[in-house]
């Protein structure tokens, strides 16, 4: 027997905001949407390398406010990217934790936070 990996759900509330967020300033791409009917909420995953995240629209799928930690390697060079966006809602950090871990917190237009670490001797 063996777990699989995990694909956290996370509150969305406004589409573009959370493409620009996702897409644009942390370079998922979207790897697939659903909606039960043209008008009715969407869900959608978004997909970096081996992290898949669920965004939905739906009330009860999950509750804003979540956080999700990644595990990264090169956490420079993707803090870097990150300030290379210019992305006008955030400017975010690089902190080494006393728990031994360098790590780039974001949060998304929803509330949601997204903690990227690596080890600090990595």
């Amino acid at each position: 027997m063996s777990l699989g990996r995990t694909m956290p759900i996370l509150r969305m509330f406004d589409i573009a905001k959370a493409r620009e967020f996702y897409l644009g300033f942390l370079s998922f791409k979207v790897a697939w949407e659903h909606r039960f009917a043209p008008d009715l909420p969407l869900y959608m995953a978004v997909q970096r390398d081996s992290v898949e995240l669920h965004l939905s629209e739906h009330h009860g799928d999950a509750t804003p406010g979540s956080a999700v930690r990644i595990a990264v390697t090169e956490i420079d060079a993707f803090h870097a990217d990150l300030l290379s966006k210019n992305y006008g809602f955030m400017r975010p950090g690089l902190e080494t934790q006393p728990w031994g871990l360098r790590e780039v917190a974001v949060t998304d237009p929803f509330g949601n936070r997204l903690i990227f670490f690596e080890p600090a001797s990595a």
